[in-house]
């Protein structure tokens, strides 16, 4: 028989080749977060990716922070994304910053002004940018590019010492205003910025661009396999070109699709907007598509890991169903996630032959999968609630819960008739008067069966708790595809949050496994760090079934 061998992505046969043929002797990967936001699920794919390839291939990978924007930059984010690695499972080798060598990117600055490869321009963004030409026009030469490198390194050093106000002096390389890469036509290198840093304090008022400092960074730490999203890979040939003219180590880029799931948005700017308008709780909100959001969600990282391995690494650009991630939610939470009774709808049941003040524990298993494994006592009562919908007065044939005279099985206890309906002045129906079958217990040794179980839970007993019944943030489909005429926030589903009272059984609340739980026969939920000893607070982590499966 042949053996199932799992096809290796592109990522995979490069660092193959690249390990064979001796081009490197081991793998380093960074992941390299800027710290202007929290980390969403689009970094949970890069992360499994720069960490999951070190690991396959017996490397290492740096964490490192690209923190060259003082003004947006916060040490809140900086602990909130080593929170959000650790919680994916993943420990980094050297938690490294960009800001680290900013002394080392500076030096390289002056040798390409003393090289004659870099000039201050004192014009202004707007003038850059005109200045650039278009795709199918050349630009024009800056009327400050022909300084001499003496009056640039003098000008240069005078922006590093605050001589002069924002914008008005950046440092330019000097390469080729026609080059049809329009990366290639003197690109920034340095802008004025007076900003405090997380890091660095005041020690620097100018700071390096993107382009003049990723690939640098890699270079001094000698990643082999600088992995990005593909829409970085216009940067590349200008990352390479730096590296080249500073003749330093060879570190290269390479490009994967980034993670584009349906009804979610994964801006970081966007979100920030939606957390300071007030439009979710918090950059945690369990709607929002970060990683301590879907944590709080009760979303897992074996969740989140499954669902990366899905959908797999490529170079094409794609809209990820979103039902595929909440599949890989239930898939995992299935096996391990612990079983509780809740109503949400109640409707109280009568026992009318059950014993006056009569309690009788039941030991139930708290995950079907493992019978023999841990339990939970659940309290049985003469009065009961089960959900209203599991109820119908003028029931169709196939009705298989209850109805008038007719049985179902409460879950894990006995079998009950209903007798009765009462109903108020307005004919609404209040109670239902059954009566049990002491002989249906399970294991009593006279067992009957009957087509409907249905879930319930003590009125003495059950506890009342508040559900967040969650929903996805939009009810865009794709919301890249948002009219020019609209606001992505016209798109926010008014229903995305749903607050509602519930009754549990009383093992529920004693629950410390720390992971969503199943409720009976509705969805997964867990418990919220809002919950206090006056109310006990779950979110709904995603429904327990759906017609969605992953091809």
């Amino acid at each position: 028989m042949e053996e199932n061998v799992k096809k290796l992505n592109f990522l995979e046969e490069i660092i193959e080749d690249d390990l064979k043929s001796g081009k490197v002797d081991s793998i380093l990967t960074r992941f390299p977060p800027e710290p202007n936001g929290y980390l969403h699920l689009g970094h949970a794919k890069s992360l499994c990716i720069n960490f999951g390839l070190a690991q396959k291939y017996g490397g290492k990978t740096n964490l490192r922070y690209d923190d060259t924007n003082p003004a947006k930059e916060d040490t809140e984010y900086v602990d909130a994304i080593k929170e959000d690695i650790r919680w994916m499972g993943f420990q980094w080798d050297k938690e490294l910053y960009a800001s680290d060598y900013f002394d080392q990117l500076y030096e390289w600055a002056e040798q390409m002004i003393l090289n004659g490869q870099a000039y201050v321009d004192d014009q202004t963004q707007e003038e850059i940018s005109k200045g650039r030409g278009t795709v199918d026009a050349p630009g024009v030469n800056s009327p400050w590019r022909d300084r001499t490198p003496e009056e640039n390194l003098r000008l240069f050093r005078e922006m590093r010492d605050g001589k002069y106000a924002e914008g008005e002096k950046v440092l330019r390389a000097k390469i080729d205003m026609a080059h049809p890469n329009m990366m290639f036509r003197d690109p920034l290198l340095y802008r004025i910025k007076y900003a405090s840093h997380h890091r660095t304090g005041d020690k620097w008022c100018i700071y390096p661009m993107y382009d003049f400092t990723h690939g640098q960074c890699d270079s001094i730490e000698h990643i082999t396999h600088s992995i990005c999203t593909l829409e970085f890979d216009v940067h590349r040939p200008l990352y390479d070109w730096f590296i080249k003219t500073l003749d330093i180590y060879p570190s290269h880029q390479y490009e994967f699709a980034r993670l584009n799931l349906t009804y979610t948005l994964m801006s970081k700017r966007k979100l920030l907007e939606l957390v300071q308008m007030g439009l979710v709780s918090g950059w945690d909100d369990p709607r929002m598509p970060t990683l301590c959001g879907v944590r709080r969600r009760g979303y897992t990282a074996e969740a989140l890991k499954m669902f990366c391995e899905k959908i797999g690494v490529s170079k094409r650009d794609q809209l990820m169903d979103i039902q595929l991630l909440e599949w890989c939610v239930r898939q995992d939470l299935n096996a391990r996630a612990r079983r509780y009774m809740v109503v949400q709808d109640p409707l109280k049941v009568k026992i009318t032959n059950w014993p006056e003040g009569q309690v009788e524990w039941f030991d139930c298993p708290l995950n079907p999968a493992e019978p023999e494994g841990a339990s939970r006592k659940v309290p049985f009562t003469g009065e009961l609630y089960i959900e209203r919908a599991d109820f119908m007065e003028d029931a169709p044939h196939k009705f298989f819960r209850l109805k008038p005279g007719g049985e179902v099985r409460l879950k894990y206890t006995y079998i009950i008739k209903c007798e009765n309906v009462v109903k108020d002045a307005d004919g609404n129906i209040t109670e239902l008067e059954c009566t049990y079958d002491p002989a249906s217990k399970p294991g009593a040794g006279e067992w009957r069966s009957v087509k409907g179980t249905v879930h319930w839970v003590s009125t003495e007993f059950g506890k009342e708790i508040e559900l967040r019944n969650y929903d996805r943030l939009f009810d865009l489909a794709d919301m890249s595809q948002v009219p020019e005429d609209k606001d992505y926030k016209d798109y926010l589903n008014p229903n995305s949050l749903v607050v509602a009272s519930a009754w549990a059984e009383p093992a529920l609340l004693e629950d410390d496994s720390a992971i969503a739980v199943q409720f009976e026969r509705t969805g997964y939920y867990i418990k919220d760090k809002d919950s206090t000893k006056e109310k006990t607070v779950f979110n709904k982590t995603v429904s327990l079934k759906d017609s969605y499966k992953p091809e």
